[in-house]
């Protein structure tokens, strides 16, 4: 099993690491990756700007590719440029905090295994739920064995799937559950500051909102301490509407 490699937290990030040392037990691993934190830049990519590459070694050994791009950028590179071939799988994460509900439409973690599905590739990112614990050994097992399965099973032409893992113990992980992605939106809040030179100027921050009762989605689950799987697919038209809009007198 070939596999390539990516996240949007940049290729020194723990994350990708640890999902690495789990992956290259079951599949020879290709990293490529951006050379610094690239969070929350959607499907960018690279058009009117060069696209630098450097090795890079962790612990003394060679691990990877750093590109000077997008996660989106560092699928199409690795497989046009650096593998010259389509692998097996392309793998996305492990994402510090998680990407379920509308952050899937944000997320540079989401992008890079959505790149992959849309060049014909099985793909998966996979998030873990926290910004400050961030144990991810369970996490990468996990990924590991989804893996397995995908190349076992097969996936949909244009599908990806997309984990989120609770921040808990694994002892005290509730188990797995297939998921629909939640659509409750992010809650922006605009803090204004003053610079220096007294500029004003604004950070954004924000929320996900509490989802009350089992609705089925990735938010509830997630939060309730299950592993969530949700298959999400590229083409993004409403096949229902498409119907209503052909009834339009035009």
């Amino acid at each position: 099993m070939k596999i390539l490699l990516t996240n949007d937290d940049g290729i020194h990030a723990d994350g990708i690491y640890a999902l690495y040392l789990a992956l290259k037990r079951i599949a020879t691993v290709t990293v490529v990756a951006p050379d610094s934190e690239r969070s929350s830049v959607g499907h960018g990519i690279t058009l009117r700007h060069p696209l630098w590459q450097k090795k890079v070694e962790r612990n003394g050994r060679p691990f990877g590719i750093a590109l000077s791009g997008l996660p989106a950028d560092c699928v199409k590179f690795g497989v046009s440029v650096v593998l010259k071939e389509k692998p097996d799988l392309v793998v996305s994460g492990i994402n510090c905090g998680p990407n379920e509900g509308a952050s899937v439409h944000y997320s540079g973690t989401v992008a890079g295994a959505r790149e992959g599905a849309l060049l014909g590739i099985p793909s998966i990112a996979v998030s873990y739920n926290s910004f400050t614990k961030n144990d991810y050994a369970y996490a990468a097992k996990v990924t590991a064995m989804i893996c397995k399965l995908v190349v076992k099973n097969g996936m949909p032409q244009g599908a990806f799937l997309n984990i989120n893992v609770p921040s808990v113990k694994s002892s005290e992980m509730k188990g797995i559950r297939f998921t629909r992605q939640g659509l409750e939106p992010i809650l922006g809040k605009f803090t204004r500051r003053e610079d220096p030179n007294l500029r004003e100027y604004y950070w954004l921050a924000g929320d996900s909102p509490p989802v009350k009762k089992d609705d089925g989605t990735d938010t509830w689950a997630l939060h309730k301490g299950y592993v969530t799987v949700t298959p999400i697919h590229c083409d993004l038209t409403d096949g229902a509407y498409l119907e209503e809009l052909k009834n339009w007198n035009i």
